[in-house]
């Protein structure tokens, strides 16, 4: 196994909780929130944000569309920071901690040019990356090829170097199909443990 040379975080449901269902529930009630997401692939009108499409454009051109939702989609853009919460503590302090031991530390995020600049000023730590690729700045997400070729191009560390943490399979698939070293996500207990295990942190610096 050759040894990680830098270590690569998702963020979304690895540093920060995405959960809109969950949002939703709460505001409009499980059952409408069903109802509406079989309506609209909100999922899919994301991506086009996450492509770098413009957000608000985005987010109202679909609530025009689908005016028994309207008021329900603009949510998604009027209050997104309340559905892009909360930070995962353990893994911003596992973050911090690969900083602290002079691990270089990259974002490979699936975000919007527009939500990531609402997101920063709420979430400091995402100005502490070594190297931050946002798909809505390279106009390309995750799972597709050419976002992982790009990082390669970038980063100067070869792709068996590189440890990806994501919670996403498919996502992981392509990464470990190039090479790279790779992590599934399904909480920060895990996470730590394998970045204790690859000898990149103390258990100490871990916890």
């Amino acid at each position: 196994m050759i040894q990680v040379q830098a270590v690569v975080f998702d963020i979304g449901n690895v540093l920060i909780e995405w959960q809109p269902e969950r949002f939703y529930d709460s505001v409009i009630g499980e059952t409408r929130r069903r109802a509406m997401f079989a309506a609209i692939d909100l999922h899919g009108i994301n991506d086009v944000v996450d492509r770098g499409g413009n957000f608000r454009d985005t987010i109202y051109a679909a609530a025009e569309a689908n005016p028994d939702w309207r008021d329900e989609v603009t949510m998604w853009h009027d209050r997104w920071i309340e559905m892009a919460a909360p930070p995962i503590d353990h893994s911003v302090r596992l973050l911090r901690a690969l900083r602290a031991a002079k691990v270089p530390v990259f974002a490979l995020t699936n975000f919007g040019i527009q939500t990531f600049e609402v997101a920063e000023p709420v979430y400091p730590f995402l100005a502490e990356f070594d190297r931050r690729y946002i798909s809505g700045h390279m106009g390309v997400i995750k799972p597709e090829l050419p976002i992982y070729e790009m990082v390669e191009a970038d980063c100067g560390v070869p792709p068996a170097g590189l440890l990806f943490a994501d919670d996403r399979i498919d996502n992981i698939d392509v990464a470990a199909a190039r090479g790279w070293q790779t992590h599934l996500f399904d909480g920060p207990q895990g996470w730590a443990d394998r970045l204790v295990a690859e000898g990149l942190l103390t258990k100490e610096a871990a916890q």
